[in-house]
């Protein structure tokens, strides 16, 4: 499970230390699993989202400047494969919750022609 949350701040988990916010269920699964402590990202989704998912930095795939809104035709381009593509070739199979805002103005750009096998969101 790989969960991305827009403006989620270092204190803002149980885990790091929030006596603020409980979030027993996100603790439970980062004390079960890997907690990453040194990452950086862009301050937007569509810079942070095509890194995560492509493994390379957002100048190298023009997604550097913004986010993707919903008349834009551009996108994360075809020929960078995202992470669920590589994913499906070990066997494993991916699916998606919650916004995408790497692309949507051709089918290929949208998740399922991705490499996710299901997408329940928004683009």
């Amino acid at each position: 499970i790989l969960i991305v949350a827009d403006d989620l701040g270092w204190n803002d988990v149980g885990f790091h230390g929030s006596n603020q916010i409980p979030t027993p269920n996100i603790d439970s699964l980062a004390y079960s699993g890997i907690i990453l402590q040194n990452y950086y990202v862009d301050p937007i989704c569509t810079p942070s989202r095509s890194a995560l998912m492509t493994g390379k930095h957002p100048i190298h795939t023009g997604m550097q400047h913004s986010v993707i809104r919903a008349a834009e035709p551009r996108g994360v381009p075809l020929f960078h494969k995202m992470m669920p593509q590589y994913f499906s070739k070990l066997g494993f199979e991916s699916r998606a919750v919650g916004k995408w805002h790497l692309g949507h103005h051709t089918a290929g750009h949208t998740p399922t022609h991705r490499g996710f096998l299901q997408h329940a969101g928004y683009w």
